[in-house]
């Protein structure tokens, strides 16, 4: 069997310290749609699902009970790209209004689409273009 055989899909994961919070900040500045969110005690969500387009995301909250540390870590370390079709200005602007921060404006690639860059309240690195790697 090939390595190839082995892989069939990626689907990042990502931890917040106010998970409610980021859920709403994915739905309102990027348009995701939440799936399945596992409530806990309070504040805590022990999972959830969002979907963009054919893609996902899951998160929940950076606890340092439950599963122990091996699954904690600092949040605000991650970088994740994700592919649109359609306007990658407004898409920007959208994410702004909802409390993103531009860390790169929309603007062509010399490698070809065109795209931008804002960090999360909590530090994560979204990225959004219209290149699309080929596979």
């Amino acid at each position: 069997m090939s390595d190839q055989a082995l892989v069939s899909d990626l689907v990042p994961t990502l931890r917040y310290n106010d998970a409610p919070a980021a859920i709403k900040f994915l739905q309102d500045a990027f348009g995701m749609t939440a799936v399945l969110v596992v409530p806990g005690d309070g504040d805590i969500v022990h999972h959830a699902e969002l979907t963009f387009g054919n893609s996902m995301v899951m998160l929940g909250t950076n606890l340092p009970e439950g599963c122990g540390d091996q699954l904690r870590w600092p949040v605000g370390g991650s970088s994740i790209y994700a592919m649109l079709d359609g306007d990658v200005d407004a898409h920007c602007e959208r994410a702004v209004a909802a409390g993103a921060s531009v860390v790169l404006a929309p603007k062509d690639e010399d490698y070809g689409g065109r795209g931008y860059t804002v960090r999360d309240p909590e530090g994560n690195l979204w990225s959004f273009g219209t290149y699309r790697p080929r596979v």
